[in-house]
């Protein structure tokens, strides 16, 4: 068999469920959202950006086998874990601590705060084990012997999954900027847009340090 030499069956049932992946919530989604009600397409798109890159990162470390390390090793995987819920409830006071919607003024102060932003999703993907495990458990269902190096196979599913997401996650940051935009053109609402995305990410947060395996 050639490589990546796969048949219709096999890619009508990874991009379906690719799709479905991308389309379920979950605490990417919710980041990206929550910065795009905040800050608009920009801060959205940012977040967006950083997600991927978390999951590009999570796409190698399956295929160079690193994940495995969480999905056998308790520590790890409480580390990670530990880490990444603190890491979004320092997010979330910080979002709730702010004044007179300062901090949704920061998402639209241009390419500082859209890197920030980045930065901040790449953390949010990273620091979740539940996404390196996933990776782990999912990818491997679609390596088809003889259609090329096991690691290879294991990247190219990882980086379409991304490519999928490329497709589905624009059009709600579109979306949710024109559903919102009103909202941040009046001042006086610019806190209570901060307190809900600080909410929202202590609670996420918190979801994240209730998982188990």
């Amino acid at each position: 068999m050639a490589l990546f030499d796969y048949t219709i069956l096999h890619w009508s049932t990874f991009l379906t469920a690719a799709v479905l992946l991308n389309l379920s919530p979950g605490p990417d989604i919710a980041f990206i959202l929550g910065q795009t009600i905040r800050g608009g397409r920009k801060s959205g798109f940012a977040a967006m950006g950083g997600i991927w890159t978390g999951a590009l990162v999570h796409a190698s470390f399956a295929a160079a086998g690193l994940s495995a390390i969480l999905a056998s090793s308790a520590t790890a995987f409480a580390a990670v874990k530990w880490a990444g819920a603190a890491y979004l409830i320092y997010l979330g006071i910080k979002a709730l601590r702010s004044r007179g919607g300062s901090f949704v003024s920061e998402a639209q102060s241009g390419l500082v705060s859209a890197l920030v932003i980045w930065r901040q999703g790449v953390f949010v993907s990273l620091l979740n084990p539940k996404v390196a495990i996933f990776f782990l458990a999912f990818l491997p269902q679609f390596v088809v012997e003889g259609a090329g190096p096991i690691w290879a196979q294991l990247f190219l599913h990882g980086l379409l999954i991304i490519v999928v997401a490329g497709l589905i996650e624009p059009p709600l940051v579109l979306l949710g900027e024109k559903l919102t935009e009103g909202l941040r053109e009046r001042p006086n609402l610019g806190m209570w847009m901060d307190r809900c995305l600080g909410t929202l990410l202590i609670g996420l947060g918190i979801r994240l340090a209730l998982q188990q395996k």
